[in-house]
């Protein structure tokens, strides 16, 4: 049922009907199936991707980069459940390279981002330091074009008429 986790990724608002027919089941495996996946935690929960850029001019995106500090025994789970569990945090990665975790969180305004990075960020304990990067535009998020004018820009045709 794999196909039924991609299906559902790409649009969570499709039917169990519907899900049936694409993937030439009955609704009943297709229920039971999703079920199942909610109750193991495979699926966590099924949301709406907004491009905010069109709702609300004042909207500020950030990936920040930490460098810490892991605890012994406990590793960066500690650090990392302390992070997700502030209200502005929108995603928290454990990465490989130069820095430990990534961070993405959303604002009001850079300032507000800029605050709360010093703030509350930069001030837990296992905290070695940080890099913010704003984002400035987002051109596809979560799978999905989020300007549909990028796509038709005529400038980024490539063919010769």
């Amino acid at each position: 049922m794999d196909r039924l986790l991609t299906l559902l990724n790409e649009n969570a608002r499709l039917t169990t009907k519907q899900l049936a027919v694409m993937l030439n089941e009955t609704e009943e495996n297709v229920s039971n199936a999703i079920t199942e996946y909610e109750k193991n935690g495979v699926i966590r929960g099924y949301k709406a991707i907004i491009n905010w850029e069109k709702v609300d001019g004042n909207n500020a995106i950030a990936i920040i980069e930490l460098r810490v500090s892991p605890k012994r025994e406990r590793g960066f789970d500690e650090i990392a459940n302390k992070i997700m569990s502030l209200p502005e945090v929108d995603s928290v990665y454990l990465v490989s390279g130069g820095y430990d975790l990534a961070v993405i969180i959303h604002g009001s305004t850079m300032q507000e981002v800029a605050m709360f990075v010093m703030r509350r960020l930069s001030t837990l304990d296992s905290v070695l330091s940080t890099a913010t990067h704003f984002v400035l535009t987002r051109y596809k998020a979560d799978g999905i074009i989020m300007n549909a004018a990028e796509e038709t820009d005529g400038r980024r045709d490539l063919s010769c008429d």
